[in-house]
């Protein structure tokens, strides 16, 4: 899906076989467990399941002519690993045209192999990006909080330190506790 698209503002001819869309879409979110490269994509798709439009049936089509190019992708998870658990996570401030709700996505590598990701939108309006990235990273480490659990349910100790990685220098100041310092308060 391309970068900056007006998909849920667009306003053209209703698309004529709603069932069908809905069928599609659906599909697509089952295939998205092994694809996760389609989650934004189909994210996109289920805002508008009640009342699709030609132009959301022609990015589902572009999303089929995607996969049918490249089969062979997916997730390769790796027998041999270490058990280290490593996360991204990062946020898109204001990002939905409609409500201006930021969006927030992550993925947790265990060694190499992703086990976890998500991306959603925030269920309110952050007023900043580093609100919105702060947000994000407390909801990835809700997630890691969750996966340490479920390995120790499965009998896997997990002693080492978990590494989230975020590109907000203001958000990791909030998260730390620590005081942004301006170049102006230096001087004085």
């Amino acid at each position: 899906m391309e970068q900056n698209h007006k998909l849920l503002a667009d306003k053209g001819p209703y698309y004529n076989n709603p069932v069908r869309f809905r069928r599609v879409v659906g599909r697509l979110v089952y295939l998205s467990i092994i694809r996760p490269e389609l989650s934004y994509a189909i994210h996109v798709m289920s805002q508008v399941m009640h009342k699709p439009r030609e132009a959301h049936w022609d990015a589902v089509v572009r999303v089929l002519k995607y996969l049918k190019g490249c089969p062979g992708q997916g997730i390769m998870l790796k027998a041999e690993s270490d058990l280290r658990i490593h996360t991204f996570c990062d946020s898109d401030w204001a990002s939905c045209p409609l409500m201006r709700r930021s969006l927030f996505a992550f993925v947790v590598l265990l060694g190499d192999s992703p086990i976890s990701w998500k991306t959603k939108k925030h269920d309110t309006v952050s007023h900043s990006s580093a609100e919105a990235e702060y947000r994000s990273m407390a909801a990835t480490l809700r997630e890691l909080k969750w996966l340490k659990r479920l390995l120790g349910d499965f009998g896997v100790r997990h002693n080492d330190s978990m590494h989230m990685f975020c590109d907000s220098k203001s958000a990791i100041y909030v998260a730390t506790n620590e005081p942004c310092v301006s170049r102006e308060d230096e001087t004085h």
